[in-house]
């Protein structure tokens, strides 16, 4: 009879597998779709339910990890204090990421033009609410390091990478298209930016997914660097004056 800690026969499946990453988006979806559908057009009500999915995709993960015995630390999140010259050595290996990040978004915005009619730069109108408001970017920078900084790197780096690789046995060449493809879904998942957004944030995924394997899954590198990422972008909006305040 197999101990409690063994993964389900089904986990050990690819089909198994393939259905774990279906539910993990089909949630979202769900909670998306009936969520926007309850909130109208409000643009920071709309926020807030994005954020309640990835939430709630972040539980999907952990049930996952819990239900194969594993732990955040098999995505590469394990906490071990090794001494102070290793913790200073990841935070500067945080900025590096941060700055080929930011590089790679900024080599996206010149594909964009492959895009037909694509205008010069993402759509971020539905962030208007953050504009010159103090207490919003507060309350916006508390949210963000949860549900995106480490959201999205748990679920588009260290779930989506490793369980698209498994189908492919782990394989060298498994672990290059789990990347490219976690890259394309990143991208996808930014579909308010408009088309010049999502290639920018396609080029990010990309940079950002190499960064993990690059750095042997330790993502809790990645995680610092999506948070310099998801200051700027906030930061950037709140200063940036709004259309009444122009006129």
């Amino acid at each position: 009879m197999p101990s409690e800690s063994h993964p389900p026969a089904w986990f050990d499946r690819k089909w198994g597998r393939v259905a774990e990453i279906f539910f993990l988006f089909l949630t979202a979806l769900l909670i998306i779709s009936i969520g926007w559908s309850l909130v109208g057009n409000g643009l920071l009500a709309r926020q807030w339910v994005v954020w309640v999915a990835n939430i709630a995709m972040l539980l999907v993960v952990w049930l996952g990890l819990r239900r194969r015995g594993q732990t955040w630390a098999d995505l590469g999140l394990g906490v071990e204090f090794r001494g102070w010259l290793p913790l200073v050595a990841d935070i500067l290996k945080s900025i590096v990421v941060f700055i080929v990040a930011i590089v790679a978004f900024v080599v996206g915005s010149i594909f964009a033009p492959v895009a037909g009619n694509a205008p010069q730069q993402a759509d971020m109108s539905s962030y208007a609410w953050l504009q010159g408001n103090l207490p919003m970017l507060l309350l916006a920078l508390a949210a963000v390091y949860v549900v995106s900084s480490f959201g999205e790197e748990v679920i588009y780096r260290g779930f989506l990478i490793n369980r698209l690789a498994e189908l492919g046995d782990r394989s060298r060449l498994a672990y290059v298209l789990a990347a490219i493809a976690s890259a394309v879904i990143f991208g996808l998942i930014h579909f308010d930016w408009g088309i010049v957004g999502i290639i920018q944030t396609t080029f990010m995924g990309a940079a950002l997914a190499i960064c993990y394997l690059v750095l042997k899954r330790r993502l809790w590198i990645l995680v610092l660097a999506h948070g310099y990422l998801d200051t700027l972008l906030l930061v950037q909006i709140y200063l940036t004056p709004s259309p009444a305040a122009a006129s």
